[in-house]
């Protein structure tokens, strides 16, 4: 059964465009897959039928029609992953450096998506359809580090609007370039897709607002152990951000130097801690992610 939806247009959310409005309104639904939907005709803006980049105006009346989500065709697999606590409407996984967090077109197989399906069988939500079933955020692959995947709609459409509304906490750790002279750091720099290399995200003047705040756990000889807490989620924003202000990740392979002295397979980034309002006991809970041992080994070298 498709969903139907309505959404009343405010003075603050006049001038977005339709599709940049609808995915802020639906949570983490993708922009792409919002555009199909209006591309398919299921949106309307008072009873008419309008393309992606219409302006919306106070008072608008939004209707959308969402298919029924399609059977799961992503394969589940049974690959070991490491749950650091589940119960019924969510799992925090602890991922390993090196996994894709879901499947891409080519890259259907060996994702935590794959993983999940097979550990949860079909107790998965499907806001975000056939590719992303349960993932409310992400991490990038190289990074390791906790996740929450939910179980069923309702739990995902709760944890999604704290993910919106940037009360969830969650805090990194990573060793970067240079000797940071400063103990604590706050970069409040707006991030989108650099123009001179779409696989980057850079800081740009029409870029989203990005906040981290990064606080130095230890120096090291050219090298800084620190902790980044993010008060927004863009893109590579740890990444990005560390860039800025001329401390490059350890082995980013993106946006550090070229050559290391460590053997490394992409940046030393982890997502630490994660914590959030449950969807059913509405109590904070919080969970806490060991350094992984590669990440250990670096700091034992450094010392």
């Amino acid at each position: 059964m498709e969903e139907i939806k309505k959404f009343l247009v405010s003075e603050e959310e006049e001038g977005d465009r339709l599709d940049v409005y609808l995915s802020n309104q639906l949570g983490d639904m993708s922009r792409s897959y919002v555009q199909k939907i209006i591309k398919d005709q299921k949106v309307k803006i008072n009873s008419k039928v309008e393309k992606s980049k219409y302006l919306v105006k106070e008072s608008d009346e939004i209707e959308v029609e969402i298919p029924a989500p399609k059977v799961l065709e992503v394969i589940p697999q049974d690959i070991p992953i490491d749950i650091v606590y589940e119960d019924k409407d969510f799992l925090i996984v602890n991922k390993k450096q090196g996994m894709v967090v879901h499947p891409a077109p080519g890259n259907y197989e060996n994702t935590l998506v794959n993983a999940v399906l097979y550990h949860c069988e079909d107790k998965l939500s499907s806001i975000n359809g056939i590719i992303r079933p349960g993932i409310v955020h992400r991490i990038d692959k190289d990074t390791s580090g906790l996740l929450m995947i939910a179980k069923n709609n309702n739990s995902h459409n709760f944890l999604a609007e704290q993910l919106k509304d940037h009360s969830i906490t969650r805090e990194y750790e990573f060793i970067c370039h240079g000797v940071v002279k400063e103990d604590k750091i706050t970069v409040d720099k707006p991030i989108g897709r650099n123009p001179k290399d779409r696989l980057k995200m850079a800081v740009v003047k029409d870029g989203k607002r990005a906040v981290t705040h990064f606080e130095v756990i230890e120096r090291f000889e050219n090298f800084t152990h620190v902790r980044a807490t993010l008060e927004t989620g863009r893109t590579h924003q740890i990444r990005v951000h560390s860039l800025y202000i001329n401390h490059p990740l350890l082995g980013d392979p993106l946006y550090g130097p070229k050559n290391s002295k460590f053997k490394l397979d992409g940046q030393t980034l982890h997502a630490r801690k994660l914590g959030f309002i449950h969807p059913t006991t509405k109590e904070y809970v919080e969970f806490n992610s060991e350094l992984p041992d590669y990440f250990q080994d670096i700091i034992a070298k450094l010392k």
